[in-house]
């Protein structure tokens, strides 16, 4: 009698799992998993040289550098004296074009007024600033103040200028302490005799500093010398 068990081929019991090359059979010891690893000098987290992130050279982010320009201060400053709207009356309605009047400075002695038109704010601007450019003049200027008292006239206005000592300050209106401090005037004394128009205002300032003149440069227009102009210094007493 054959036993019951020989008619059943035997079951194979459950396969051992295959392993990939590199990989340890489970339960086999692992001598170096706690072993230190080592990485190349610079190629570390934290240490990869450039990169996104990293902080060494390279592709990196290198140090911010300020914006030279912004330092840079224009040679010459402008300022807006007045800007008026102008309104025509046509066929359809009202056209409004606008002029304005800029003066132009370097603050050293060297200032020019425009006048500009356009039909937008910012044109007439800017052609007024290209006008006063090319009107520039030179202003005399001792211990920063005017030479002597001067009177500019321009139709209906009149501008007096007196120098002023150290401190005083710019004594003046709007339309006229803007054609001043563009020139570099830092003393001075003024008043407006005449209309406020703006327009002849400017003008007439205009007028006041391009007569002003150094002692030597009356003299030498004169065909005397300084001290004959002036007279004798006066002596000191003892």
């Amino acid at each position: 009698m054959q036993d019951s068990n020989s008619n059943h081929e035997a079951k194979p019991g459950p396969a051992a799992p295959a392993t990939l090359p590199g990989e340890h059979a489970p339960g086999q010891a692992q001598a170096h998993a706690h072993a230190p690893v080592s990485h190349a000098p610079g190629t570390g987290r934290g240490e990869r040289a450039g990169g996104r992130g990293g902080r060494g050279p390279g592709r990196g982010r290198g140090p911010r550098q300020q914006d030279s320009d912004s330092d840079v201060k224009p040679e010459f400053l402008e300022r807006v004296i007045h800007v008026n709207r102008v309104a025509k009356v046509v066929k359809g309605g009202r056209r409004f074009s606008f002029n304005a009047i800029v003066a132009v400075g370097n603050q050293n002695g060297k200032v020019g007024v425009g006048l500009g038109k356009a039909n937008e704010v910012a044109d007439a601007i800017r052609k007024a600033g290209e006008m006063a450019r090319k009107s520039l003049f030179v202003v005399p200027i001792v211990r920063g103040t005017i030479p002597h008292q001067v009177t500019g006239e321009f139709g209906a206005a009149r501008v007096l200028l007196r120098p002023a000592s150290s401190g005083t300050g710019v004594i003046a209106g709007g339309t006229v302490r803007a054609v001043l401090e563009s020139a570099g005037i830092q003393n001075v004394l003024s008043k407006s005799l005449g209309t406020s128009n703006p327009h002849n205002v400017v003008k007439a300032t205009v007028r006041g500093l391009e007569a002003l003149a150094l002692p030597h440069q009356v003299a030498r227009r004169r065909g005397m010398t300084l001290e004959q102009l002036l007279g004798p210094r006066p002596q000191a007493k003892v």
